[in-house]
């Protein structure tokens, strides 16, 4: 049996690598709950205006809601108001350019799930059910909130699928670089790996008041997709693949008050998050200086535009063997007219949309995508996610930890 620990006893202020002992902070109610109180009714009016004649009379649901935070200091969404609060999050997104479809998320509802080998069980069917084949469901598995005498579960990882990253003995990195550091603190923790450059990395897993755990993520449940060109044969000689659900894993998720920090979500690829992103950051794999050599561009010379070059010719690979496989993807133009299409939606329906414009413009080509030439609202509304600074540390293995028990156990 694991021992119990105080709760986020590991690293409990970003930069500090003292292990927290003391009690953990009582919930101070006459402050937080009144807050809790505030957002949870504005939540829920809009809840019943934007679901008017679907649900209980609001009156009701406020009485309910006031007497349930004044006894215990929080309250119970019903799976309705899950539902609506996850969608509209989606909906709030600044940073996501493919929010056309936010009301066909589709959620599913894991309050009840609490311990850690229940909870990688519905990590592992989240990853089957989004993938869908290679027919990606925008989808979102939502766990426990934080209680006032209890946190909720998490996960350390930032994704739900990433690679490993493997220090070589002549200083060489095999794998994601980005993930060098996450490698070392779960082969800490007991992990062992091949080496090889498409490890799949471990779940870091943390139930409420336990230790870590680590558990794997089966091969099988994860669809990739080998990175071929249409033109080019050496493109398949170069050994690239990447995964097909990028699932977010270490956001929070907050809805009326509440705080839900372990809430997966998942849409589908846009081709310039790999070909633009992934595959060529300097600090990722860098591929932009091999593809160049390849394809015989000129790269001691800038004006010769061989990082654009060889930036198009990787985004026409992974573009091209995605669709090949029958895996969904879309490319940067297409989402870019499906956002103002959004725009127009929402703004019809008198609502704002929120938009940071360095996330929503797409990092090639952006000034001839329709996205580009115009100003967006940089507002911050609720429903929503909310970075988590804690879990980027952990998911970047910048917190120490104690050995929990593996799935080895």
């Amino acid at each position: 049996m694991q021992s119990e620990i105080s709760p986020r006893d590991v690293c409990p202020v970003p930069g500090h690598a003292q292990r927290f002992t003391g009690p953990r902070p009582q919930l101070a109610v006459s402050t937080e709950v009144t807050d809790l109180e505030s957002e949870a009714l504005e939540f829920l009016g809009r809840y019943h205006a934007e679901n008017s004649g679907r649900s209980p009379a609001l009156p009701d649901r406020v009485a309910v809601v006031r007497a349930e935070i004044a006894a215990t200091g929080t309250y119970t969404q019903t799976s309705d108001e899950l539902a609506f609060g996850a969608r509209v999050a989606w909906r709030n997104a600044s940073r996501c350019i493919g929010r056309l479809y936010w009301n066909n998320l589709q959620v599913r509802d894991l309050r009840q799930v609490q311990s850690a080998e229940e909870i990688h069980r519905e990590l592992c069917e989240h990853l089957r059910l989004a993938t869908n084949g290679g027919r990606i469901r925008p989808m979102i598995s939502i766990f426990a909130p934080d209680a006032p005498d209890s946190p909720g579960p998490r996960v350390w990882n930032d994704q739900l699928v990433r690679y490993a990253g493997h220090r070589s003995p002549d200083g060489a990195v095999i794998g994601d670089p980005a993930f060098l550091d996450f490698t070392d603190m779960v082969r800490e923790m007991g992990w062992q790996a091949s080496g090889g450059p498409y490890d799949l990395l471990p779940l870091v897993i943390e139930a409420a008041n336990q230790r870590p755990e680590f558990f794997e993520v089966p091969r099988d449940i994860v669809l990739e997709v080998p990175l071929t060109h249409p033109e080019y044969p050496w493109f398949a000689d170069l050994g690239l693949r990447w995964y097909a659900v990028p699932a977010i894993s270490n956001m929070r998720l907050r809805i009326g008050g509440l705080d839900y920090p372990l809430a997966p979500f998942n849409g589908w690829y846009m081709g310039t998050e790999i070909g633009a992103r992934n595959l060529v950051d300097v600090d990722r794999y860098n591929l932009l200086p091999d593809v160049a050599q390849q394809l015989g561009l000129d790269t001691g010379n800038e004006s010769t535009l061989w990082r654009d070059r060889a930036l198009v010719e990787i985004n026409i690979a992974v573009l091209h063997s995605f669709q090949s496989a029958g895996v969904k993807i879309s490319d940067h133009h297409t989402e870019s007219r499906r956002f103002l299409m959004h725009l127009a939606k929402e703004e019809g329906q008198g609502r704002i949309v929120p938009a940071d414009w360095s996330w929503i413009v797409p990092p090639i080509s952006g000034g001839i995508t329709p996205v580009f030439h115009r100003y967006y609202d940089e507002v911050e509304l609720s429903p929503g996610f909310h970075p988590d600074e804690e879990a980027s540390l952990r998911s970047r293995g910048k917190c120490p930890v104690q050995p929990g028990r593996t799935t080895a156990d």
